[in-house]
């Protein structure tokens, strides 16, 4: 069984950086890839970026492009999100993911396990 572990989130200044990890146990390879989601107050999960085990084939959503890395080790089976150039809006809980299926990594459906998450806020 597969269990996943946030950390890294906090309370920074706008254009602050902080970089989240997720730590996976058990079996991981077996599945695709990993995906980070995150969830504001009142507001619907949505996706933020997702990293294929094998390949590092990465996606990221409009918003984030150009301001997030998502990446592995595979050795130490954890993926990292490096958050630059934070701004207010990225303020939510930050959620990793396993991805069963790479058809459309953008899909929750396609996860079937989840972290507990990790709490970023970004003050102006």
């Amino acid at each position: 069984q597969v269990q996943l572990v946030e950390s890294g989130g906090g309370v920074v200044q706008a254009g602050d950086s902080l970089r989240l990890s997720c730590a996976a146990s058990g079996r991981t390879f077996s599945s695709a890839g990993m995906g980070w989601f995150r969830q504001a107050p009142g507001k619907e999960r949505e996706f933020v970026a997702a990293i294929r085990w094998s390949r590092g084939s990465t996606d990221y959503a409009d918003d984030v492009k150009g301001r997030f890395t998502i990446f592995r080790d595979n050795a130490k089976n954890t993926v990292y999100l490096q958050m630059d150039s934070l701004l207010p809006e990225d303020t939510a809980v930050y959620y990793c993911a396993r991805n069963r299926l790479w058809i459309t990594p953008r899909s929750p459906y396609e996860y079937d396990s989840w972290g507990r998450g990790t709490q970023v806020t970004v003050s102006s």
